[in-house]
């Protein structure tokens, strides 16, 4: 997968960190990025999926839930279709592809999970702001 255990922290924090900047160059200094609320919807949802895959005691993904997750690409690029924010945030943080990369691995999908997590922690940090 493009994260592991030890990368997931770093890689979200440097997608924030580009992300922030590049929007100071073009906005005078002021970091307009997608917004916190635009970001927890995103986490709500993968969130949805988590509460059901931390309880599985298999070490892969039912085919309901990889259908799920399959689902959840889907919904991220509507997103992406409607904000342009949305789809420069997904995007920068490689979504859509760690997503591919779950392949019915539970332990993938928990550390996506992490991943979603550690974006949102760090957007709030560096500037980012509610709509």
């Amino acid at each position: 997968m493009r994260i592991n255990e030890s990368t997931y922290v770093d890689k979200a924090e440097k997608v924030i960190i580009n992300l922030a900047e590049e929007s100071k160059k073009k906005n005078r200094g002021k970091v307009n990025i997608v917004t916190t609320s635009k970001i927890r919807n995103l986490l709500a949802m993968t969130a949805d999926i988590y509460n059901q895959v931390v309880t599985s005691s298999k070490e892969t993904l039912s085919e309901e839930l990889n259908g799920r997750v399959e689902y959840l690409r889907v919904r991220f690029m509507y997103e992406c279709g409607r904000e342009p924010k949305v789809r420069e945030f997904v995007q920068k943080a490689e979504i859509l592809e760690i997503l591919k990369e779950i392949k019915q691995s539970k332990k993938n999908y928990l550390l996506f999970s992490k991943y979603m997590e550690a974006l949102i922690a760090f957007h709030r940090y560096y500037g980012g702001e509610d709509e």
